[in-house]
């Protein structure tokens, strides 16, 4: 190996139960420790699980005023011991921004990670390299003029979520707010800027493409990991007939979850669909599931942790992925590696996912019948499940599994510590990738 290097990752958010980028910090940190990599780590709450791998992980506070202000938790709106310390200038913009609709923590979260790099360099510590995750805020401009090279991992653009944000707003204000809430603008300004946009699919860098507008030439598809050593199949664990199982939110119109419900309604008596999402009393497919009769063939799990995850993996007969768009797809590979088949939507990076693991079928996304006619075709022919199962995980672990995964990424780290001495003329580069992508739309 040539000399090792020393990674530090930015997190606006490091918890692995806020999705995948808390998934993705953790196991490739982990994974970059094992290959002999020195990394540190700077995250936001909430917090990750201990990360004993790691040289330092240093905890930037944050007030989530945001969530605060939407879940109406006035109680716990400034803080008790010292109420006027929302007054320092970075506290009080998040205060006002979230209350005029703002997302504010992606931009704070940057500042404040800039502050915490300057002071230590004055310090004396000195990265190779530093690695943001899904933040793209305006405090990596000032990471980056310090001269340190500086990359982000982009799984997709905020424009998709803004997109399917937009398809479910009912009103003006609701438009309104979808534009308020999603900083699409600081997003592309900062991520035409950075040295490398690291994404986990070509559907994702086709995406990122169109609608940042990054030159092609620093926008890196290095897949994205699973730690296929959990998810992993399990002979004593029986396959329980007609279980369908789906990880999604229901509140994300991406994830495709009110279609999956009207297929469970078309399918035979005996399915059953098992839902991993938040679940409350006014859970809107549970409210879908009931207005088509099928209420009783519809669990909805909560949280779960993640050894209770695989064990559903492990026992459903068929894995649903009705995404109308995934930049990776995460529970197609997880059900494939735990020799569960799959029926998804081809919408997004799942038929590249689906490829790959061959393990199932693709369906029309936002299509009810062919969602149902996929499972119930699969449920009547035990012996095809097997048979997908057993083939699709040999190949997802050559495709996804974490090691891969760290050694591409510490290849590209290398080369932008080889370039460290670039000119300054590269932050113009903005303007080339302007240039390719109108190009690229004739």
């Amino acid at each position: 190996m040539s000399r090792p290097l020393r990674v530090l990752f930015t997190a606006y958010r490091g918890n692995m139960r806020c999705g995948g980028q808390g998934i993705y910090l953790w196991f490739l940190a982990r994974e970059l420790a094992r290959l002999g990599h020195r990394v540190d780590v700077l995250v936001g709450p909430p917090y990750p699980d201990p990360m004993p791998f790691a040289d330092s992980v240093h905890e930037l506070h944050d007030d989530r005023f945001w969530g605060k202000w939407f879940l109406q938790e006035w109680s716990s709106f400034f803080p008790r011991e010292n109420p006027a310390a929302v007054l320092s200038p970075l506290r009080f913009y998040e205060l006002g921004a979230s209350r005029m609709g703002f997302f504010p923590e992606p931009a704070a979260f940057s500042v404040r990670a800039f502050r915490e790099i300057a002071r230590r360099l004055r310090g004396g510590v000195r990265w190779d390299v530093v690695h943001d995750v899904q933040c793209l805020g305006w405090g990596l401009l000032g990471v980056r003029a310090l001269g340190l090279p500086v990359l982000s991992t982009v799984h997709h653009p905020l424009t998709v979520d803004r997109r399917a944000s937009f398809r479910r707003d009912r009103s003006l204000r609701e438009a309104v707010g979808t534009v308020e809430f999603h900083p699409v603008g600081m997003q592309r300004f900062v991520a035409r800027r950075l040295d490398a946009i690291v994404t986990s699919s070509h559907a994702s860098a086709a995406t990122i493409r169109r609608d940042f507008a990054i030159a092609p030439e620093r926008l890196h598809m290095l897949g994205n990991g699973l730690d296929t050593e959990l998810f992993s199949p399990d002979a004593s664990v029986a396959r329980v007939p007609g279980e369908i199982l789906c990880i999604g939110r229901t509140s994300d119109p991406n994830k495709g979850v009110a279609f999956l419900v009207r297929a469970l309604a078309k399918l035979p008596a005996g399915t059953h669909l098992t839902l991993v999402d938040e679940d409350h009393p006014l859970h809107d497919a549970r409210k879908l599931a009931r207005s088509l009769g099928v209420e009783e063939r519809l669990t909805i799990t909560g949280r779960v942790e993640t050894d209770e995850l695989v064990r559903l993996y492990r026992r459903a007969s068929i894995v649903a992925v009705p995404s109308l768009y995934e930049g990776f797809g995460l529970p197609a590979t997880e059900a494939m590696a735990c020799g569960a088949p799959v029926v998804a939507s081809a919408a997004g990076a799942l038929p590249e996912v689906m490829e790959t693991g061959g393990g199932g079928i693709l369906v029309p996304p936002g299509d009810p019948d062919a969602l149902a006619k996929a499972i119930a075709t699969l449920l009547e022919q035990p012996e095809a499940r097997a048979r997908l199962g057993a083939e699709s995980r040999p190949r997802v672990v050559e495709a996804y599994s974490w090691p891969r995964i760290a050694q591409r990424t510490a290849s590209l780290y290398a080369a932008l510590r080889d370039v460290r001495g670039r000119p300054t003329s590269t932050t113009t580069s903005a303007s080339s990738g302007e240039r390719s992508a109108h190009a690229s739309s004739h």
